[in-house]
Protein backbone atom coordinates (compact mmCIF):
# COMPACT_ATOMS: atom_id res chain seq x y z
CA UNK A 1 0.00 0.00 0.00
CA UNK A 2 2.97 2.10 0.85
CA UNK A 3 4.51 1.11 -2.31
CA UNK A 4 1.49 2.32 -4.29
CA UNK A 5 0.91 5.36 -2.35
CA UNK A 6 5.04 6.35 -2.67
CA UNK A 7 4.70 4.88 -6.76
CA UNK A 8 2.10 7.69 -7.12
CA UNK A 9 3.40 10.54 -5.78
CA UNK A 10 6.64 9.68 -8.37
CA UNK A 11 4.09 9.83 -11.06
CA UNK A 12 2.36 13.07 -10.02
CA UNK A 13 5.73 14.47 -9.46
CA UNK A 14 6.61 13.69 -13.02
CA UNK A 15 3.30 15.19 -14.51
CA UNK A 16 3.69 17.61 -12.42
CA UNK A 17 7.13 18.50 -14.04
CA UNK A 18 6.19 17.76 -17.66
CA UNK A 19 3.07 19.94 -17.66
CA UNK A 20 5.45 22.95 -16.03
CA UNK A 21 7.95 21.92 -19.20
CA UNK A 22 5.31 22.27 -21.42
CA UNK A 23 4.33 25.67 -19.98
CA UNK A 24 7.64 26.81 -20.38
CA UNK A 25 8.12 25.95 -23.71
CA UNK A 26 4.83 27.56 -24.88
CA UNK A 27 5.87 30.58 -23.08
CA UNK A 28 9.08 30.47 -24.89
CA UNK A 29 7.29 29.81 -28.45
CA UNK A 30 4.87 32.73 -27.86
CA UNK A 31 7.72 35.03 -26.64
CA UNK A 32 9.37 34.23 -29.67
CA UNK A 33 6.43 34.66 -32.08
CA UNK A 34 5.58 37.95 -30.19
CA UNK A 35 9.02 39.37 -30.59
CA UNK A 36 8.97 38.19 -34.21
CA UNK A 37 6.12 40.51 -35.04
CA UNK A 38 7.08 43.49 -33.31
CA UNK A 39 10.49 43.28 -35.60
CA UNK A 40 8.26 42.50 -38.58
CA UNK A 41 5.75 45.50 -37.77
CA UNK A 42 8.84 47.62 -37.33
CA UNK A 43 10.15 46.74 -40.36
CA UNK A 44 7.17 47.34 -42.45
CA UNK A 45 7.18 50.81 -40.41
CA UNK A 46 10.50 51.64 -41.45
CA UNK A 47 10.03 50.32 -45.09
CA UNK A 48 6.39 52.79 -45.07
CA UNK A 49 8.76 55.45 -43.68
CA UNK A 50 11.51 54.60 -46.66
CA UNK A 51 8.56 54.65 -49.03
CA UNK A 52 8.08 58.50 -49.42
CA UNK A 53 9.05 60.14 -52.65
CA UNK A 54 12.37 62.39 -52.03
CA UNK A 55 9.63 64.74 -53.60
CA UNK A 56 7.71 64.81 -50.56
CA UNK A 57 10.99 64.57 -48.14
CA UNK A 58 11.47 67.98 -49.31
CA UNK A 59 8.18 69.33 -48.48
CA UNK A 60 6.71 70.97 -45.10
CA UNK A 61 6.63 68.77 -42.30
CA UNK A 62 3.02 69.51 -41.37
CA UNK A 63 0.48 71.63 -43.38
CA UNK A 64 -3.01 72.25 -42.92
CA UNK A 65 -5.00 74.91 -45.14
CA UNK A 66 -8.10 76.95 -43.72
CA UNK A 67 -11.15 78.11 -45.71
CA UNK A 68 -14.86 77.79 -46.15
CA UNK A 69 -15.87 73.93 -46.40
CA UNK A 70 -19.72 73.00 -46.93
CA UNK A 71 -20.88 70.18 -45.91
CA UNK A 72 -22.64 67.30 -47.97
CA UNK A 73 -23.28 64.05 -49.70
CA UNK A 74 -25.62 64.82 -52.85
CA UNK A 75 -23.95 64.39 -56.05
CA UNK A 76 -20.76 62.69 -54.73
CA UNK A 77 -20.14 65.89 -52.67
CA UNK A 78 -18.96 67.41 -56.31
CA UNK A 79 -21.53 70.94 -55.94
CA UNK A 80 -20.45 71.50 -52.32
CA UNK A 81 -16.55 71.13 -53.10
CA UNK A 82 -16.50 73.23 -55.63
CA UNK A 83 -18.90 75.76 -53.92
CA UNK A 84 -16.23 75.46 -51.06
CA UNK A 85 -13.25 75.97 -53.83
CA UNK A 86 -15.08 78.56 -55.02
CA UNK A 87 -16.20 80.35 -52.16
CA UNK A 88 -11.85 80.20 -51.42
CA UNK A 89 -11.37 82.56 -54.36
CA UNK A 90 -13.78 85.27 -53.02
CA UNK A 91 -16.95 83.96 -54.89
CA UNK A 92 -20.06 84.45 -52.94
CA UNK A 93 -21.93 80.69 -53.56
CA UNK A 94 -23.49 78.15 -51.71
CA UNK A 95 -23.49 74.43 -53.29
CA UNK A 96 -27.63 74.89 -53.76
CA UNK A 97 -26.88 77.38 -56.20
CA UNK A 98 -24.58 75.13 -58.80
CA UNK A 99 -27.29 72.38 -59.19
CA UNK A 100 -29.10 74.12 -61.94
CA UNK A 101 -25.73 75.49 -63.70
CA UNK A 102 -24.23 71.61 -63.40
CA UNK A 103 -27.62 70.39 -64.52
CA UNK A 104 -28.43 68.27 -61.33
CA UNK A 105 -30.40 66.03 -61.03
CA UNK A 106 -29.72 64.43 -64.32
CA UNK A 107 -26.55 65.20 -65.10
CA UNK A 108 -24.89 63.12 -62.59
CA UNK A 109 -22.53 61.16 -65.31
CA UNK A 110 -21.41 64.53 -66.81
CA UNK A 111 -20.80 65.79 -63.33
CA UNK A 112 -16.23 66.04 -63.42
CA UNK A 113 -16.78 67.94 -67.24
CA UNK A 114 -19.53 70.17 -65.97
CA UNK A 115 -17.70 71.37 -62.72
CA UNK A 116 -15.15 72.61 -64.62
CA UNK A 117 -16.39 74.50 -67.22
CA UNK A 118 -18.50 75.96 -64.28
CA UNK A 119 -15.44 77.03 -62.63
CA UNK A 120 -14.12 78.50 -65.91
CA UNK A 121 -17.53 80.41 -66.33
CA UNK A 122 -16.53 81.78 -62.64
CA UNK A 123 -13.23 82.89 -64.09
CA UNK A 124 -11.30 80.27 -63.29
CA UNK A 125 -8.18 79.15 -64.26
CA UNK A 126 -9.13 75.11 -63.90
CA UNK A 127 -5.13 73.26 -64.14
CA UNK A 128 -4.72 69.68 -63.93
CA UNK A 129 -2.33 67.74 -61.99
CA UNK A 130 -0.16 64.67 -62.44
CA UNK A 131 -1.88 61.61 -60.71
CA UNK A 132 0.65 61.35 -58.21
CA UNK A 133 0.88 62.12 -54.16
CA UNK A 134 3.68 64.02 -54.70
CA UNK A 135 2.31 66.75 -57.16
CA UNK A 136 -0.38 66.78 -54.92
CA UNK A 137 1.32 67.91 -51.99
CA UNK A 138 3.51 69.95 -53.48
CA UNK A 139 0.97 72.30 -54.32
CA UNK A 140 -0.78 72.38 -51.05
CA UNK A 141 2.31 72.95 -49.35
CA UNK A 142 2.32 76.02 -51.68
CA UNK A 143 -1.08 77.32 -50.26
CA UNK A 144 -3.17 75.78 -53.07
CA UNK A 145 -6.18 73.18 -51.79
CA UNK A 146 -6.10 70.66 -54.19
CA UNK A 147 -9.98 69.26 -55.37
CA UNK A 148 -9.45 65.71 -55.84
CA UNK A 149 -12.00 62.61 -56.23
CA UNK A 150 -11.26 59.44 -54.33
CA UNK A 151 -13.64 55.80 -53.84
CA UNK A 152 -14.53 55.83 -50.07
CA UNK A 153 -15.92 53.01 -48.45
CA UNK A 154 -14.91 49.43 -48.56
CA UNK A 155 -14.72 46.19 -50.29
CA UNK A 156 -18.38 45.53 -49.71
CA UNK A 157 -19.56 48.95 -50.43
CA UNK A 158 -18.07 51.43 -52.52
CA UNK A 159 -18.62 55.20 -53.90
CA UNK A 160 -16.77 57.85 -55.56
CA UNK A 161 -16.57 61.66 -53.83
CA UNK A 162 -15.16 64.57 -54.42
CA UNK A 163 -13.13 66.21 -51.78
CA UNK A 164 -10.76 69.29 -51.10
CA UNK A 165 -6.76 68.16 -50.22
CA UNK A 166 -6.02 70.50 -47.63
CA UNK A 167 -3.17 68.96 -45.58
CA UNK A 168 -1.13 66.69 -44.68
CA UNK A 169 1.65 65.43 -41.96
CA UNK A 170 4.46 64.05 -43.60
CA UNK A 171 6.12 62.59 -40.72
CA UNK A 172 2.69 60.65 -39.86
CA UNK A 173 2.33 60.10 -43.66
CA UNK A 174 -1.10 61.05 -43.18
CA UNK A 175 -3.55 63.63 -45.88
CA UNK A 176 -6.27 66.08 -44.54
CA UNK A 177 -9.39 65.33 -46.51
CA UNK A 178 -12.25 68.09 -46.35
CA UNK A 179 -14.92 65.23 -47.76
CA UNK A 180 -18.91 64.57 -47.12
CA UNK A 181 -20.01 65.29 -43.49
CA UNK A 182 -16.43 65.34 -42.31
CA UNK A 183 -14.25 68.79 -41.83
CA UNK A 184 -10.93 66.73 -41.10
CA UNK A 185 -10.89 63.32 -42.00
CA UNK A 186 -7.23 61.69 -41.75
CA UNK A 187 -5.84 59.06 -44.30
CA UNK A 188 -2.40 57.48 -44.56
CA UNK A 189 -0.78 57.81 -47.57
CA UNK A 190 -1.14 54.73 -49.22
CA UNK A 191 -4.64 54.63 -48.32
CA UNK A 192 -5.56 57.66 -49.94
CA UNK A 193 -3.00 56.84 -53.08
CA UNK A 194 -5.17 53.76 -53.36
CA UNK A 195 -8.33 55.28 -53.43
CA UNK A 196 -7.31 58.54 -55.40
CA UNK A 197 -6.08 56.18 -58.64
CA UNK A 198 -8.97 53.64 -58.11
CA UNK A 199 -11.21 56.69 -58.55
CA UNK A 200 -9.15 57.64 -61.74
CA UNK A 201 -6.59 59.80 -60.59
CA UNK A 202 -8.16 63.18 -61.38
CA UNK A 203 -6.92 66.46 -59.55
CA UNK A 204 -7.48 69.70 -60.55
CA UNK A 205 -6.62 73.22 -58.95
CA UNK A 206 -9.03 76.05 -59.23
CA UNK A 207 -7.15 79.28 -59.24
CA UNK A 208 -7.70 83.00 -60.00
CA UNK A 209 -5.25 83.76 -63.29
CA UNK A 210 -3.08 85.33 -61.04
CA UNK A 211 -2.00 82.49 -59.05
CA UNK A 212 0.71 80.36 -60.22
CA UNK A 213 0.82 77.27 -59.11
CA UNK A 214 4.04 75.58 -57.83
CA UNK A 215 6.31 73.95 -59.84
CA UNK A 216 3.89 75.17 -63.06
CA UNK A 217 4.05 73.69 -66.04
CA UNK A 218 3.88 76.44 -68.63
CA UNK A 219 2.59 74.72 -71.09
CA UNK A 220 -0.17 73.31 -69.36
CA UNK A 221 -0.88 76.70 -67.58
CA UNK A 222 -1.62 77.82 -71.04
CA UNK A 223 -3.78 75.35 -72.21
CA UNK A 224 -5.72 75.79 -69.08
CA UNK A 225 -5.83 80.03 -69.98
CA UNK A 226 -7.10 78.74 -73.41
CA UNK A 227 -9.61 76.47 -72.04
CA UNK A 228 -10.59 79.49 -69.97
CA UNK A 229 -10.63 81.91 -72.72
CA UNK A 230 -12.83 79.49 -74.93
CA UNK A 231 -15.25 79.72 -72.23
CA UNK A 232 -16.07 83.20 -72.79
CA UNK A 233 -13.41 84.80 -70.36
CA UNK A 234 -11.02 86.10 -72.54
CA UNK A 235 -9.96 88.73 -69.95
CA UNK A 236 -9.26 86.85 -67.61
CA UNK A 237 -7.32 84.29 -69.67
CA UNK A 238 -4.98 87.33 -71.08
CA UNK A 239 -4.41 87.97 -67.42
CA UNK A 240 -3.80 84.09 -66.78
CA UNK A 241 -1.06 84.56 -69.07
CA UNK A 242 0.35 87.78 -68.25
CA UNK A 243 0.57 86.28 -64.81
CA UNK A 244 2.93 83.19 -66.46
CA UNK A 245 5.38 85.76 -68.30
CA UNK A 246 6.02 87.92 -64.95
CA UNK A 247 6.13 85.06 -62.45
Amino acid sequence: MIDDQAGNGIAWRLNLNKREMMVRVFSRILSTMLIAGCVASLASLAGCAGSVAPEIKRLPERVELSGRFYRGDAYQSGPQVLASMLSQQGIVITPGLLDKPLHLPGGEAQLQQNMQNLAREYGMVVYPLDSNLAALLTQVAAGYPVMVRFTEGSAMWAEPRYAILAGYNRQKQTVLLRAGMNHRELMSFSSFESAFKDAGGWAVLIQNPTQIPAQVDQQRWLKAANDLAQAGQEQAAARAKKALVSQ
